[in-house]
């Protein structure tokens, strides 16, 4: 079984914050409500400022690094596993196209941060417990959108 430090979950949330982003601008531009409109461009912001969080923690943290084959070929390997198998994926544009309406958009949205909060509370298993408070910030901060979107979505019941 592998082990992931909290520098490998930090530069996974990295990119879940870098794809979030991407997805919350293009799901501003689906939404049919100017208020849920703004809400997703404010939560793109938010993904900004949660990324720079997320390299503030990874800032403080030992990272480890295997032997290259290249310069930046495990950064990659992290990429790419990101986009490849975890939520707010580079193809959620082709996702984006069935949704129709604003409490499709929401749903879709509470759907993806909610994959998001179940991910990195699933990693808790692969990392060592001294990491776990790095985890519970990560995971406080994706249940906050969590909650403004389920919020918003009453509004459309």
């Amino acid at each position: 079984m592998t082990n992931f430090t909290a520098s490998d979950v930090l530069q996974f949330a990295i990119r879940l914050e870098e794809n979030g982003e991407s997805f919350y601008r293009q799901a501003a531009l689906k939404a049919d409500d100017t208020n849920v409109c703004s809400l997703f461009n404010r939560f793109a912001d938010e993904e900004v400022h949660h990324k720079k969080i997320f390299e503030d923690f990874l800032s403080r943290v030992t990272s480890f690094y295997p032997p290259e084959t290249y310069p930046g070929e495990y950064l990659a390997y992290l990429r790419d596993y990101m986009d490849g198998r975890i939520v707010f994926s580079r193809e959620m544009g082709y996702e984006l196209s069935g949704i129709q309406g604003t409490a499709a958009a929401l749903d879709f949205a509470i759907q993806r941060e909610m994959d998001s909060i179940l991910y990195y509370q699933e990693l808790k298993a692969f990392v060592p417990g001294k990491d776990y408070g790095t985890l519970d910030a990560i995971i406080a901060e994706e249940r906050k959108h969590f909650s403004v979107l389920s919020e918003a979505k009453k509004t459309y019941l």
